[in-house]
């Protein structure tokens, strides 16, 4: 399994450790606002634990815990996962981050990473991205991602805004950036 690092964090696949840090962030509703809508329970984190490593043996990728190099802590989560959960779909990003640490770069931080990911290591052709469309935050990261806007679709029963960009965009975005260092 996979551990991605940026300058602040470090991504781990889903672990048994990782149950307190996670739960605590996800029993928050205000982080599950725009995502279920309700708190998690504990069992329902455990189960997703199970469920994602399940995901990272046959798949290869899944979810990461976001852990803040300085502190050890959960942080954060992120994925990339099937859209919808159907390998018949194209790769979805995805994250959240605890309310201590929002407004901190930490979802953009570990969202850039796991892009660069999918389109280096998995080579994708195209990422999505869906949310709710109260979610302005989310809606920041994507467009900072580079990210379009493709329209409202359904997804996880509901009628979400959803952004893509390809592996082309995405590599353009980097040597803009790249370039833009340099000068």
């Amino acid at each position: 399994m996979t551990v991605l690092i940026t300058a602040r964090l470090r991504l781990e696949p889903f672990e048994d450790h990782h149950l307190d840090g996670l739960n605590a962030m996800n029993a928050d509703p205000e982080v599950m606002r725009y995502l279920t809508g309700r708190p998690e329970t504990r069992e329902e984190t455990l189960a997703a634990i199970e469920r994602v490593k399940a995901r990272w043996a046959e798949w290869g990728f899944s979810w990461w815990s976001f852990i803040a190099k300085e502190s050890d802590e959960i942080v954060g989560a992120g994925c990339i996962q099937y859209l919808g959960g159907n390998p018949a779909n194209p790769l979805e990003i995805g994250w959240r981050v605890r309310r201590d640490k929002w407004r901190q770069g930490l979802a953009f931080d570990g969202a850039e990473r796991m892009a660069t990911f999918a389109f280096e290591t998995l080579q994708a052709n195209l990422l999505c991205a869906v949310c709710h469309p109260g979610n302005i935050a989310s809606i920041a990261v994507m467009k900072k991602l580079g990210m379009r806007f493709r329209g409202v679709e359904e997804w996880y029963s509901a009628n979400d805004l959803t952004f893509e960009i390809t592996r082309n965009e995405w590599r353009m975005r980097a040597g803009s950036s790249a370039r833009l260092l340099s000068d």
